[in-house]
């Protein structure tokens, strides 16, 4: 996928979260993520825009902490996010494509890997604003959705942090109807390594395997949809490993 794609998409999904947000009121819950309000997801979502644009403005070679969320609410906090999202949309626009900063994750390049990176924070945390509200998400399109699940089981889950893990090898197949997208997802002691086996008409056997479209494969796997929204065949258990231990940390 492009950059310029996933620049364009980054600024379609915050707009719609902005609007969802709007449409729910600050103070709405988060069905989607317990606990967190539509103020808490706000301030969140804004933050990481600014710390990501820190990075591709400024150049900084090294971890820099994100600053404290913005103590603001109603409208004020909508206008911050807007003006945050929209300088982040900017910053990734303008930057070179030899652009050189720091970044937590694989990727051809630090600006591919911030304008990824951020489109998929924005269209889930979008999906959460979207939930807060009476009436049907936004669709996630399957070419982003694909994506996104790649970036998940690749990129995130390669690092040392994640923590699904098996005591011995186990294998986890996630197979997209809607596309030829399929991903191996090797799992024992250590992190998860992923593969893409797209268009195998014969994979090596799997002990567990999820299949659905795309997109409901890809909220699956961020938890923001149950695992009765994709097929589960084999050993179940490894879909709840994951479910219970496939959040992500910076």
């Amino acid at each position: 996928m492009l950059i310029t794609e996933r620049i364009d998409r980054l600024q379609y999904e915050g707009r719609l979260l902005g609007a969802a947000a709007a449409r729910a009121g600050t103070a709405a819950p988060v069905p989607t993520c317990p606990g967190w309000t539509v103020r808490d997801l706000v301030r969140h979502t804004t933050t990481v825009h600014r710390w990501a644009t820190a990075f591709v403005v400024e150049g900084h070679r090294r971890f820099v902490p994100a600053a404290a969320e913005p103590d603001l609410d109603g409208e004020e906090l909508l206008a911050h996010f807007h003006e945050g999202h929209t300088a982040l949309v900017a910053a990734l626009r303008d930057a070179p494509d030899g652009l050189e900063c720091w970044t937590f994750m694989p990727a051809p390049s630090p600006r591919d890997f911030w304008a990824r990176r951020q489109l998929h924070e924005t269209m889930v945390h979008r999906v959460d604003a979207e939930s807060a509200c009476d009436g049907p998400v936004s669709p996630v399109e399957a070419a982003h959705a694909v994506d996104g699940i790649d970036e998940l089981l690749r990129a995130f889950h390669a690092r040392e942090k994640s923590r699904v893990r098996t005591p011995s090898r186990r294998v986890l197949r996630v197979r997209a109807t809607d596309t030829d997208a399929a991903w191996t997802v090797r799992l024992s002691p250590a992190a998860p390594v992923a593969s893409r086996d797209d268009g195998y008409e014969q994979p090596s056997p799997a002990d567990c395997e999820l299949t659905g479209t795309a997109a409901a494969l890809c909220l699956t796997l961020w938890n923001r949809l149950p695992l009765t929204a994709v097929r589960v065949t084999g050993d179940p258990a490894l879909a709840r490993l994951w479910r219970e231990n496939s959040a992500v940390t910076w």
